[in-house]
């Protein structure tokens, strides 16, 4: 049988930004990962952070988030080639950090993203994601927000439950999935309204 997950390329940082030091996650990162997939994919996908790439080997492997997120994709339908995925934070974490300092600091790169991508609906993971986007919400939670579709930038965003709470909770899974298919149902409706 063929293995279905795939690993998604990176996209080089823009220069200057893969030395940024807006942040203490420039002492601790390896390099900036400004995100993966198709570049110029309509979904684009916001995570709190990059995972790991590479096992202890230096050999390329699919991480426990990734994989599930490719599962509720293969699940709904979604290809992997329409999707971009990105980060809030364009570093790994290594160790303990300064998270709100450093959740700040890198907002203004994903709304570069935003400008220069131009993608026609986002989905975020997870309530990190939630909070960052939303941080004037009182109670903002996935619990609270997934199943609607809102705003951020003039763009609809819906969210769902981080794919390593889903493989943590398997109760999840039928959620996450869900919000996938209405997802995609949002990114057709958007894409049939533009013809």
């Amino acid at each position: 049988m063929d293995h279905p997950f795939v690993i998604m390329p990176e996209e080089q940082a823009p220069e200057g930004i893969e030395h940024c030091e807006l942040c203490e996650l420039s002492k601790q990162r390896s390099r900036v990962i400004w995100g993966e997939g198709n570049p110029s994919a309509s979904i684009m996908m916001i995570l709190d952070n990059p995972g790991a790439r590479e096992d202890r080997e230096g050999q390329s492997y699919l991480c426990g988030t990734r994989e599930t997120l490719q599962h509720g994709m293969r699940e709904v339908g979604i290809d992997v080639g329409s999707v971009y995925v990105t980060y809030l934070l364009k570093c790994r974490p290594m160790r303990a950090y300064n998270k709100p300092e450093a959740r700040a600091a890198c907002l203004p790169h994903l709304e570069q993203q935003l400008l220069q991508k131009h993608p026609l609906v986002l989905f975020g993971f997870g309530n990190v994601v939630v909070e960052s986007i939303f941080p004037q919400k009182e109670n903002a939670s996935v619990k609270e927000l997934r199943g609607n579709w809102h705003e951020f930038h003039g763009i609809p965003i819906s969210f769902t439950y981080h794919p390593l709470a889903v493989r943590r909770r398997p109760n999840l899974l039928r959620f996450f999935v869900e919000d996938l298919r209405a997802l995609k149902e949002k990114w057709k409706e958007i894409q049939q309204g533009r013809h």
